[in-house]
């Protein structure tokens, strides 16, 4: 580590229990993240198209 870098007021394991839950992190492309600004965005866009591909199987 640099010395230059203050942990003094970090908590040893504040994100421990999340971290252990499970994530699921998902980089975009430069070219996506222009469009989709939020992970709220993200995550519309995403329910509104598994919606389509699940009406979709339903036709077929």
């Amino acid at each position: 580590m640099r010395k230059e870098y203050d942990f003094s007021k970090g908590a040893r394991g504040k994100y421990a229990k999340k971290y252990d839950a499970g994530t699921n992190i998902v980089r975009l492309d430069p070219d996506v993240a222009k469009v989709f600004k939020t992970p709220q965005s993200v995550n519309h866009a995403l329910r509104s198209l598994a919606e389509i591909i699940c009406a979709q199987k339903k036709k077929a």
